[in-house]
This record gives structure tokens, C-alpha cells and sequence, in this order.
């Protein structure tokens, strides 16, 4: 059986993470900063900027996810926070209609990205995210953790889409979908 370990991000998981971001998928240009900016923010910074704002970020408390090992391989990463620091999902269309709390109450944690190194995709690397996820917002005084998976099972999806996870891998885990976001997307809680 392979060791499995999960733990928060520090400035010592740098080379790690960018082994995840480079596994596959808009990691290596993206650098997990998409939640963190509006669109036409985002859209304007140069990777190289978006990387640098995420080495700062780093070395934030709370760390703003978990880097998961497989055998101490990076194979890994959640970002998981506070919602109302994740300044996208304050200008998501749809957003303040669907979900069931104000946007500005920082006791709900919002969980949007996973990224998984090509290599260890169907392995179950989303699902122990997900559950070192709840137990790392729980222990940060989160009251509810908030997420905005995509359902394959109505509409197909390429995998770098699911960077926001999976809506079965979130309703196993106990999420109840609160309500539609967009075309492809649920609202989903879960109390903590």
C-alpha cells in the first residue's frame, strides 16, 4: 500500500506544487491564482506575475490549501479558504442568488481547485483531498465549506475542466447541492 500524506502548503512545498501544476492541466500558467482575481484581472497578468503572487501566497496563514504525497511524490493540491479572500466568486454570475449565505461572511470556506498530475488521476487523489479538505477548514474554525463542481453525468466534460471537482465526489462525501450555478456547475454545502 502506498503513504499517503496530506498537509498544508508552506514555502518548503514550492518545487512540489509546481510539480503538480506541471502533471497536466493550467496549473503551470493558471498557479491556482484564477479564484483569487476577478476575470479581467486575471486575464492581464502574465504568468510569470501569477506565479509570484502564488509563491507570496504560500506563506500565508492559513495556507491557503493542502499538497498531497503519494509515497513522497507529489500528486497533489486543493485550494481551500476563506471564501470572501477568493475574490472571484464575489463577481461569479449567479453566486449571491445560489448560495445560501452572504458573501462576505468569512466563516464559509470555499474549496475551488484541484489540480492532479495526469499520472495519478483514478486513483482516489479527489476524494482524500476532499475529506483532508474538510478536516483542515474544520480545524480553522470554517462553519460551512462551500465548492462548485461540474456533473459529468449530465454533461460531458474534459478533465482540465474538473479542476473544480467532481459533483459525486462531492455528495459522497456528505455535500448536499444547494442549487445550480450556470450551465455546468452546482452550488454544493456541507455544515461543519
Amino acid at each position: 500500500m502506498p503513504t499517503i500524506t496530506t498537509t498544508p502548503i508552506t514555502p518548503d512545498h514550492w518545487d512540489d506544487v509546481q510539480q503538480v501544476f506541471e502533471g497536466g492541466g493550467d496549473g503551470p500558467s493558471c498557479q491556482c491564482m484564477w479564484p483569487m482575481m476577478r476575470n479581467a484581472d486575471f486575464s492581464r497578468t502574465p504568468p510569470d506575475e501569477l506565479r509570484e503572487a502564488f509563491r507570496h501566497e504560500i506563506g500565508t496563514i492559513p495556507a491557503p490549501g493542502l499538497i498531497l504525497h503519494v509515497d513522497d511524490e507529489p500528486a497533489g493540491w486543493v485550494r481551500i479558504g476563506p471564501r470572501p479572500v477568493q475574490k472571484r466568486l464575489a463577481h461569479t454570475r449567479g453566486l449571491p442568488e445560489a448560495s445560501a449565505h452572504p458573501l462576505d461572511d468569512g466563516s464559509v470556506w470555499a474549496l475551488t481547485c484541484f489540480s492532479i498530475p495526469r499520472a495519478h488521476r483514478g486513483e482516489g487523489i479527489m476524494s482524500t483531498l476532499l475529506e483532508a479538505a474538510i478536516a483542515y477548514a474544520r480545524e480553522n474554525g470554517a462553519r460551512v465549506i462551500e465548492a462548485y463542481p461540474r456533473d459529468p453525468a449530465t454533461r460531458k466534460v474534459s478533465s482540465n475542466d474538473l479542476f473544480v471537482g467532481s459533483l459525486s465526489t462531492f455528495t459522497r462525501a456528505g455535500f448536499e447541492a444547494v442549487a445550480p450555478l450556470g450551465s455546468t456547475k452546482q452550488v454544493v454545502q456541507l455544515a461543519l
